[in-house]
């Protein structure tokens, strides 16, 4: 798909500079055109012949390039390309482009750019997760950007973690798969993510272990896709795309009132939704409710749910408004249950909607995920299991088995972005 596409390479001040012959020889054989501008810092790493030789272009470093008048366009730069490519972007390159610092002919650039922009960060593992770059991180996100996570290896500094540029063939895989057919195009995806919190007393609360990672992940690849996307998150630290429809909440009960609101196109009736009480698989919506009716019209309702947050299955059944005190050796909870949002939009659910749901457990994993697709009356079951280390709670990786009426897919572990790229795939298909 990138044929034909333009491409600006920005190229930053590391020893991963090398590379960036190969993302040009990649780029270039999938038959996009690429202009490469190179940071002073740069130019001492690899030299502007070599680039010049690959992309037949002139490589553009400075503002002036001649003391006759003539000077580089980073204007015109912005308006001609496609996407612009950092790699390799150094904290440093980061850090300016997240505040606006505009000192280098790449930067103006960047800050021109009408393009997206990809970023693939190098640099050491310490610097990596040093707090400074992790915000730069999230704000060129914020603003968004798309990051091409760096890879976990042998470092330039002898070091072994996490911090070294992604390779070449990934980074121009990742492209690639960017300028893809938008195969969601005109479909309204619901996506939950994060956990809820239940609240015990002004200051404790039940919770799950969930950083919100691969629900938000998937947000963003539905929407990356072309999708309409109302993502409902619990109490997470994170930021997504800002055309994406983002609605925070915190306990269940105003996750499932959004939810059912979202995915029926309706407000939350308790006669209409609810038969007794909406617990769990106990009458969880009323099947003869017009939540099934012609009224709900497809401009209204959702045509997909992506259920991926770890809702709290119980709650207190009472809450004081006064900080519990620590008077005796012991303290007993009456819990009760809360919502079951999957079966409740299970229930709901008319012929030309799907839901996803997800189901992480510990053991007899694939019987337990086939009774809850059944159950919740979902398309398919994402399951992954913390008997896989690594895959779950607040990690950037995932291993899942996927399980329909078909039969069940494994996949690799792999980054949770690309995980949400198989999982949206596998959506796509049932339409």
């Amino acid at each position: 798909m990138l044929k034909g596409k333009k491409i600006v390479l920005g190229i930053t001040g590391s020893i991963a500079a090398y590379k960036a012959c190969l993302i040009i020889r990649g780029l270039i054989k999938r038959g996009a055109e690429v202009q490469v501008v190179i940071t002073p810092a740069g130019k001492e790493f690899i030299t502007p012949i070599t680039l010049s030789a690959l992309t037949h272009k002139p490589v553009v470093s400075e503002f002036f390039s001649q003391r006759d008048g003539t000077w580089n366009s980073h204007v015109d730069l912005g308006l001609w390309a496609d996407a612009m490519l950092i790699a390799p972007c150094t904290a440093s390159t980061m850090g300016k482009m997240a505040n606006g610092i505009a000192d280098n002919m790449l930067i103006t650039t960047y800050l021109s750019m009408k393009a997206p922009v990809f970023i693939a960060p190098a640099m050491d593992l310490d610097m990596y997760k040093h707090p400074s770059t992790q915000a730069n991180m999230a704000k060129l996100k914020e603003y968004g950007n798309l990051i091409v996570e760096p890879a976990t290896g042998f470092l330039a500094s002898g070091l072994e973690g996490k911090g070294r540029m992604e390779e070449p063939e990934v980074i121009v895989d990742y492209l690639d798969k960017y300028f893809e057919v938008k195969d969601l195009t005109g479909k309204k995806i619901l996506v939950t993510a994060g956990p809820t919190y239940e609240k015990i007393d002004p200051v404790r609360f039940i919770g799950n272990y969930s950083s919100g990672k691969m629900g938000f992940a998937l947000a963003e690849e539905c929407y990356r896709r072309g999708a309409e996307v109302t993502l409902i998150a619990g109490p997470v630290s994170l930021t997504c795309s800002n055309g994406i429809h983002r609605i925070d909440v915190e306990s269940c009960e105003e996750m499932y009132q959004a939810a059912v609101q979202a995915f029926t196109g309706k407000g939350v009736n308790e006669s209409e939704v609810n038969g007794e009480s909406e617990v769990n698989g106990e009458s969880e919506v009323n099947g003869e409710s017009d939540t099934n009716s012609e009224s709900q019209t497809s401009s209204q309702k959702m045509d997909a749910a992506i259920l991926c947050a770890a809702v709290a299955d119980f709650r207190p059944a009472s809450v004081t408004d006064k900080k519990i005190k620590r008077e005796k050796d012991d303290l007993e909870l009456r819990l009760v249950p809360t919502h079951d949002i999957a079966a409740a939009l299970g229930k709901a659910k008319m012929e030309d909607q799907r839901i996803v749901a997800f189901a992480l457990e510990t053991n007899d994993e694939e019987m337990n995920a086939e009774k809850k697709r059944k159950k919740k009356n979902a398309n398919f079951i994402v399951l992954n299991s913390t008997r896989n280390p690594g895959t779950t709670f607040g990690t950037d990786e995932n291993k899942i088995t996927i399980i329909s009426e078909n039969g069940k897919k494994e996949y690799e572990k792999k980054p949770k972005t690309e995980v949400a790229r198989d999982i949206i795939d596998e959506l796509a298909r049932l339409w």
